[in-house]
């Protein structure tokens, strides 16, 4: 990927010969360069959208969602459009999307009418297989496992913030979720502290806390997993929370907030964090449980901004793995 300061291009489809196909199925797939590179991006997106009205120009993006959305769809077929492609939108909410026929199948039939594939998803190992057998790129926009562009919008908004990724400590509280996954992933890829509490049993999978450690020896990040909320927010310079019943586990809904109620933030715990500490929240909250009002609703929530960014992340992310090809003007803010 690179960046230049009047003309940028990703993957440009006119430079020969061009690089491999790439997907974003985990926060994992990035390197720090790549993350980087992105939030670039991103931020020259989100301050000159004019300039990229027709970076991609007559390419076409299909969505298949197993799970509800406003965010997630709004931004993408919003981001979509504000470049100048379009977007097809197949609702799975009542079926799994292999229910008629094979990924396999699917996915080669798609890849003769498509440029892009975006899959919200139960199983992580279905976006896994779309990529496996697709010869268009594929982005997981939620699975069981990991939510990369969630990730990826709250770490450049910590950015906006507080500048230096590497200086920072964001502390989680709540279900170690795919959210808490690609959170710990992305965090350590920039360097990040990440303290993570959850209560016993509902900690961040093994597999993801390994891999997060393996990448936190290579980046000098601080990786942290606690059952004590106040151990993990100590200091901390933004708390963020998720939903304690993730889509799916609606069933376990009131088990589960009984268990999670010493978890919830509160203006109290807030004290435990530093004074400029913000709060964050993927959204869609369950005020009164996992976050109250008084918390959320404070000058420091940047849920919206969260939100906000989704759109420009996802724009950037398209334009990176579509080739996009955009020109800033000759004074660029970013030069």
């Amino acid at each position: 990927m690179t960046l230049r300061t009047q003309t940028f291009e990703l993957n440009s489809p006119q430079a020969k010969p061009g690089p491999p196909r790439r997907d974003l199925i985990s926060t994992h797939d990035l390197d720090a360069h790549e993350i980087h590179a992105l939030f670039n991006l991103t931020a020259m997106l989100k301050e000159r959208p004019a300039d990229f009205r027709s970076a991609l120009a007559g390419k076409q993006m299909v969505m298949f969602f197993e799970k509800p959305s406003l965010r997630t769809r709004l931004t993408f077929e919003a981001g979509m459009d504000s470049l100048g492609g379009s977007t097809f939108f197949v609702d799975q909410t009542g079926s799994r999307i292999d229910a008629r026929e094979s990924l396999h199948d699917i996915a080669h039939n798609l890849e003769r009418w498509i440029d892009l594939i975006v899959l919200r998803t139960f199983s992580h190992a279905t976006v896994e297989e779309m990529a496996a057998h697709a010869d268009v790129p594929v982005i997981n926009a939620l699975s069981d496992l990991e939510h990369p562009c969630q990730a990826l919008a709250d770490l450049f908004t910590l950015q906006e913030h507080f500048g230096d990724l590497s200086r920072i400590h964001l502390a989680y509280v709540g279900d170690g979720n795919n959210v808490a996954h690609s959170l710990l992933l992305a965090g350590a890829t920039l360097g990040s502290s990440v303290s993570i509490a959850t209560p016993q049993g509902h900690a961040p999978l093994a597999t993801i806390v390994e891999a997060t450690e393996e990448i936190a020896g290579e980046t000098g990040a601080a990786i942290n997993i606690y059952t004590d909320p106040r151990e993990a927010v100590a200091g901390a310079d933004a708390v963020y929370t998720d939903v304690w019943a993730s889509m799916g586990q609606e069933d376990e809904a009131n088990a589960r907030n009984a268990v999670f109620a010493p978890y919830q933030i509160n203006s109290g715990l807030m004290q435990d964090a530093a004074p400029h500490a913000l709060f964050m929240h993927c959204l869609p909250a369950h005020r009164g449980w996992e976050v109250t009002d008084e918390v959320i609703d404070a000058p420091n929530s940047v849920v919206f901004e969260q939100a906000e960014n989704r759109l420009h992340i996802q724009k950037a992310i398209l334009m990176w793995l579509l080739g996009g090809v955009g020109r800033l003007p000759v004074r660029s803010a970013h030069a």
